[in-house]
């Protein structure tokens, strides 16, 4: 018994470590794909795209793995665990690619917190128990709360200055003076829309979108997860 107790622990040594591993390794290639410099740089995180595009990104793996997880041992954890290994692997990597290989400062390249709203997720599942209602109200928070999540963080950067007769924030000062190669500034300026309109209430208006937009997409990807936990029995191979 103390030989297979000895073994099971060193097992768990190894095999933990290397999930952690594949998990920060598998998030952050698919959020770095599909958010990018959005979440890159400081003065990407503007309050109409970033709100929207994050949550959609950041559902797909909470969503599959957090089956996975409460289907075969019942453990509410698999938004915590993902987005906490997106975490640590953006830290690093914001650090020693970013900061250390490229050099600019840490205050122009720190990663988002979303460590948050993995907890309403599961928090919601370990209560309900369903994942209609985890999907309805957590999916729907998940959505709404990236932008005021992070609203402590951002808002020093927010604050207007003045450069040569001109009035721009704290962030886009920054972007100007650590220019980025193959990032044109056009393609920055992305807040020129009709949506500016609504009394310029453009970040209410877009976590709201996405809050809806995100309950259809939780349940998206828990049916991912539903179908690559399904067993199938082969009853014919030739």
């Amino acid at each position: 018994m103390a030989e297979q107790r000895k073994a099971y622990v060193q097992a768990d040594l190894l095999i933990i470590p290397l999930i952690v591993l594949l998990f920060m390794g598998i998030f952050s290639f698919h959020f770095a794909l599909l958010v990018g410099d959005w979440d890159y740089w400081v003065d990407w995180r503007d309050r109409r795209w970033w709100p929207l595009v994050t949550p959609l990104a950041l559902t797909v793996l909470p969503g599959v793995f957090g089956y996975l997880l409460w289907d075969k041992l019942r453990l509410p954890l698999g938004a915590s665990l993902t987005i906490l290994c997106l975490t640590l692997a953006a830290w690093i990597s914001r650090y020693l690619n970013f900061h250390l290989f490229a050099d600019f400062p840490m205050n122009f390249v720190w990663p988002s917190t979303y460590i948050g709203l993995g907890l309403i997720i599961d928090c919601l599942l370990l209560l309900t128990r369903s994942f209609f209602w985890t999907g309805l109200f957590g999916g729907f928070a998940f959505g709404l709360l990236v932008y005021p999540l992070n609203w402590p963080l951002l808002a020093p950067f927010q604050v207007p200055v003045e450069l040569h007769g001109t009035m721009l924030t704290v962030a886009d000062l920054m972007g100007y003076e650590y220019i980025r190669t193959a990032i044109p500034e056009y393609v920055r300026i992305i807040e020129e829309s009709t949506l500016r309109t609504f009394g310029e209430a453009v970040t209410p208006l877009t976590a709201v979108f996405a809050g809806f937009l995100n309950i259809m997409n939780y349940w998206f990807w828990l049916w991912i997860g539903y179908l690559g936990a399904k067993a199938i029995w082969i009853r014919k191979i030739v």
